[in-house]
């Protein structure tokens, strides 16, 4: 059985870019860098047929260049990935490799989907756009408190302006849908899906689930009757889920500050950031299936819990805001002081580099992307490899470990902002990377989230806390790799 899945998989992406080059589907990339000028104005990309084109090449060719080799580099980057959790798994003889490739493929065809299938275009474009709606909506309220802050041209971008007003509205606008029983309907029907394609057990996949749209914290509430009842294989895929997907209310926030002003931006970036949270549910299945596999009999009856967040419409916004504003304050607090903390070991770091006298070894060792001594340094060659294995040209590779050492360490906050520094500043040698550090970037799998879940979760379900601790490091890991298989597939469709 999974000797056939495999073979399907392989069938599946090569018969895809087969008919791609004989088709003529646009270019996906080239080596060119890109500039705001042209980055949502070239033709010749999978959105193409859109006023709102996926910015990937810096040329105008009418001709297909697609990298035949992203190919094979990309599934080698997955079967490494796979290989790493593999290498820590708890019981590699009971892992269903049945259940392991099944979610690849279902993460492919998403990719696939996004990318090319335009029925799917279609659908990422209407909620793209629902998206960058309600940031609009949000402007109003922003507008009636800061009046004349949001000037760009007079005060620039303020983040604490710009930004985190959008995470206290969605945070209030999440609370109303779920008390009106929305994202339980949507989460159940996604919830079915994973139950029957991947044998999940009824809960686990409610909470996979539910984390697209919801909190690692706020998730697991849909499932608070059976938390105390998981298994250890169980526990650790609700755990996995919440560090590989986003919450709704920072996702309007990074599609507020990676797509900025202009409007064509935000929806673009608005689509990838909704399909990254999407894709990663499967991924995350994959790789805490594989680190701890399901060896108990599993319940497969799907039952949302009935609990309210308010005892009507009005309570409900009343709570969704009152939980807003604490996250927005968290997110300030915390960027403040990260960010604090980064400089000052950067200053700590390039006192040490001028002293011994290697700042202009680093600057011209990275080709100017790092001139001196620096943690930006460290981390992006530290993990460069990584990068390097899952598709990213070896220009950027520094810049792109770089980021997903800033997730780990700090949040995937700081580096969303690191990201968005580096779009503005045009340091990427190709568009295609800014597209995988979008992907990579997705999901809340960092340090201070393992404190988060000990304790949130552990409030719900006391009896699993010592688990939880138990499981930290392992749900990190597989919250980790879950971006990365998107991040990997992406890029590798891209070319």
């Amino acid at each position: 059985m999974a000797l056939k899945s495999l073979l399907t998989l392989l069938f599946f992406t090569f018969s895809f870019f087969d008919y791609s080059i004989a088709n003529g589907l646009p270019s996906p990339t080239s080596g060119n860098s890109v500039s705001e000028n042209n980055i949502s104005t070239i033709p010749n990309t999978p959105y193409a047929d859109t006023e709102n084109t996926l910015p990937i090449s810096g040329t105008e060719s009418k001709g297909y260049s697609y990298n035949i080799m992203s190919i094979p580099r990309g599934l080698l980057g997955l079967i490494i990935l796979v290989a790493i959790c593999y290498l820590f798994s708890n019981n590699r003889g009971a892992i269903s490799w049945r259940v392991v490739l099944s979610g690849l493929t279902i993460q492919m065809v998403l990719a696939v989907g996004i990318l090319y299938v335009p029925f799917v275009q279609f659908f990422f474009d209407i909620v793209g756009q629902a998206f960058v709606s309600l940031l609009d909506f949000t402007k109003k309220g922003t507008e009636f408190l800061f009046s004349g802050f949001l000037n760009l041209d007079k005060y620039g971008f303020i983040f604490a302006f710009q930004v985190l007003p959008t995470v206290i509205f969605f945070a209030a606008l999440t609370s109303l849908l779920f008390y009106l029983g929305v994202i339980q309907k949507v989460v159940y029907a996604l919830a079915w899906v994973m139950t029957k394609a991947m044998k999940l057990s009824g809960a686990e996949s409610l909470s996979v689930a539910g984390n697209i749209f919801l909190g690692q914290t706020e998730s697991p509430l849909l499932i608070k009757e059976y938390l105390g009842k998981m298994n250890r294989s169980e526990i650790m895929l609700v755990m996995t889920g919440g560090m590989a997907t986003l919450a709704g209310g920072v996702l309007a926030a990074y599609i507020a500050f990676l797509g900025g002003e202009d409007p064509q931006q935000k929806l673009l970036f608005a689509k990838h950031l909704l399909a990254a949270s999407i894709m990663a549910a499967p991924g995350a299945v994959v790789a805490s299936k594989i680190l701890i596999p399901q060896t108990e009999k599993i319940n497969s009856t799907i039952e949302v819990s009935k609990e309210r967040v308010g005892n009507n419409i009005l309570d409900a916004i009343s709570n969704g805001t009152s939980e807003g504003l604490k996250l927005a304050l968290n997110i300030g607090a915390m960027l403040l002081v990260f960010l604090a903390f980064i400089a000052m070991t950067n200053g700590a770091l390039g006192k040490i580099g001028e002293l011994t006298q290697i700042n202009a070894s680093i600057a011209e060792f990275s080709n100017g992307n790092y001139t001196e001594l620096s943690l930006q340094f460290i981390l992006g060659y530290i993990f460069s490899p990584i990068m390097w294995v899952i598709g990213v040209t070896s220009e950027d590779i520094t810049l792109l470990g770089r980021l997903l050492g800033e997730k780990l360490i700090m949040t995937e906050f700081v580096g969303y902002v690191s990201l968005s520094d580096l779009k503005t500043n045009e340091s990427f040698v190709e568009h295609k990377s800014i597209i995988m550090a979008t992907y990579m970037l997705c999901g809340f799998a960092n340090f201070a989230s393992i404190g988060i879940q000990i304790g949130g979760i552990g409030s719900i379900a006391p009896n699993k806390r010592v688990l939880l601790s138990e499981l930290g490091m392992r749900a990190l890991l597989a919250g980790t790799i879950a971006s990365l298989f998107s991040a990997t597939m992406v890029g590798m469709i891209l070319g």
